[in-house]
């Protein structure tokens, strides 16, 4: 596992030109200075609204690929760079928010509330989401906790909806 460095302007940069990175940093979402994992989660946002048009089983399908794929440009990136969890890593953002909306109720409300619960939780990172973060390495380890994140915060919606 590689070091983690907390000062941004340490960090060592993504290639530009390597498509592995530019998909890990969500095509340059995870380069800005500020709150990169936010901007992450918009870019989720503009490619969940084509996604939200699919039936329930391709969008899991779509999601598994999204996941699968997300551990290896994670793993991949940051044993380019050196660093673990690089925090202009937002492919996590990108496939916890995705878990989120998953079966969520059509509609800008519950676009926008996903975004909401999903952050909440990914910064918040109750137990079991800090637990993961802290304790599982490489690819899988970044994902994972947003993973969790996205189920606690799809748990939310769909409770929201049920008492709505």
């Amino acid at each position: 596992m590689g070091s983690t460095i907390s000062d941004p302007e340490t960090l060592p940069k993504p290639t530009p030109g390597n498509p592995v990175h530019m998909l890990a940093f969500g095509l340059g979402a995870g380069c800005t200075p500020k709150a990169p994992g936010t901007m992450g989660t918009i870019l989720a946002v503009a490619f969940y609204l084509p996604l939200s048009h699919l039936s329930l089983v391709t969008y899991g399908a779509v999601l598994a690929v999204v996941i699968g794929v997300g551990i290896w440009l994670c793993d991949k990136t940051t044993r380019d760079l050196g660093v673990h969890d690089h925090p202009g890593i937002v492919w996590d953002e990108i496939a916890g928010y995705l878990v989120t909306m998953f079966a969520a109720p059509a509609g800008w409300l519950w676009i926008v509330l996903g975004f909401v619960f999903f952050r909440l939780f990914d910064i918040w990172k109750p137990w079991p989401i800090g637990w993961l973060d802290r304790q599982v390495g490489g690819g899988l380890g970044i994902m994972l906790d947003d993973l969790v994140a996205g189920v606690f915060a799809a748990a939310c919606l769909q409770l929201l909806a049920l008492w709505l």
